[in-house]
């Protein structure tokens, strides 16, 4: 029986199954591995996050075009935008980190558990302990 789904669809089911795999990896990969995969996935122009955010950009592009045409609810067009806007945002505060992923990428595996510091607990930690 020949699959009737079209392939951007199929497509985007692929993408969403790679990106559990991924995720998978992460979880177990060593301090210097992980550091790689997250650089390259918090990437904001080559990376996974930038090319979300490009494409949810694009959707709400689409949307747009279907709202002002009436075949779409402006509330489709407006959530689209707000999450591209989301995601923008996002991708400008981790781009302030991305040169800590590279270094921390570079670092050999053993420098990379001797550097570990500390664990000691935020702000965020103290105060919620508080209440």
């Amino acid at each position: 029986m020949t699959d009737t789904t079209p392939y951007p669809v199929r497509l985007a089911r692929d993408i969403s199954g790679q990106i559990d795999q991924l995720g998978g990896h992460l979880a177990q990969a060593p301090p210097r591995q992980a550091a790689q995969i997250l650089g390259q996935v918090l990437d904001a122009d080559e990376g996974i996050l930038g090319r979300l955010t490009t494409l949810v950009a694009t959707g709400s592009q689409f949307a747009q075009d279907h709202t002002e045409r009436g075949t779409f609810p402006p509330e489709v067009w407006l959530a689209l935008g707000r999450a591209a806007n989301d995601l923008s945002q996002l991708c400008v505060n981790l781009d302030e980190h991305a040169g800590e992923f590279r270094q921390l990428a570079q670092t050999p595996s053993a420098t990379c558990l001797t550097m570990t510091p500390t664990p000691v607990a935020s702000a965020l930690v103290v105060a919620r302990r508080r209440r």
